[in-house]
């Protein structure tokens, strides 16, 4: 039996795991969990009891589960070393997990589809208000990553180097929800040219939220400027 990914299409942590998987060319299944209906079916028990945290992704590698995106990230680097997602050297791998912690642990969290639900539904802030709060946090989380990337020398074609590895990995769903919450990302021309190079890998591509077996709609705010 092939692993499976639980998932949901829009999910940024999941995102990551799928662009991982692509790049190191695992077989996977896909498992939708969908984050919206019916208040969400990652509260289901059949999914809680599967992974208590109601979050997703969970990936499942025969009798074994694992939550949380970066955890896989790091199990898949280590059964299949090839192609590396990670730096060489125990200093570029720090310095790759910094970056990408800054994205997945930083931006992300604040951003996240429960924390908006929460402001609205229990604290009854108005949508203008919540689009607001994204929108600040995202911008404050980008602006840093953006003057790190753009003067850095291991900067290449990707966020390290010249091939894609775990930045991209995280940076790639961010500038998705960025694009999705009408951030002008003008100002952040380094993470711009990452992203665009990124996405002409099928691994990027094939990860994306349109190419995905429970995506709904179309997305025209996910093309970035050319820049």
């Amino acid at each position: 039996m092939k692993p499976q990914l639980y998932s949901f299409w829009r999910s940024s942590a999941a995102f990551r795991v799928r662009i991982a998987l692509n790049l190191k060319g695992m077989d996977y299944e896909v498992i939708p969990v969908h984050l919206l209906k019916e208040g969400g079916e990652q509260s289901s028990s059949s999914y809680t009891n599967k992974n208590p945290n109601r979050l997703v992704p969970l990936y499942t590698d025969g009798s074994h589960t694992i939550h949380q995106s970066l955890a896989i990230i790091e199990y898949l680097e280590e059964i299949q070393a090839t192609p590396a997602l990670l730096p060489k050297t125990a200093i570029d791998r720090a310095w790759v997990r910094a970056v990408a912690m800054d994205i997945a642990i930083e931006i992300h969290p604040i951003n996240n589809l429960r924390v908006l639900r929460y402001l609205i539904k229990t604290l009854g802030i108005s949508a203008e208000a919540k689009d607001t709060w994204n929108q600040h946090w995202m911008n404050l989380g980008l602006a840093s990553l953006e003057k790190q990337l753009s003067t850095d020398s291991r900067v290449g074609r990707f966020a390290y180097g010249d091939e894609p590895g775990l930045i991209d990995i995280c940076l790639v769903p961010q500038i998705f929800n960025a694009l999705s919450a009408k951030l002008d990302i003008n100002t952040y021309p380094t993470l711009i040219k990452i992203f665009n190079e990124c996405m002409t890998l099928p691994a990027f591509i094939d990860a994306s939220w349109e190419n995905q077996i429970d995506a709904e709609g179309s997305n025209p705010t996910t093309t970035p400027p050319q820049k």
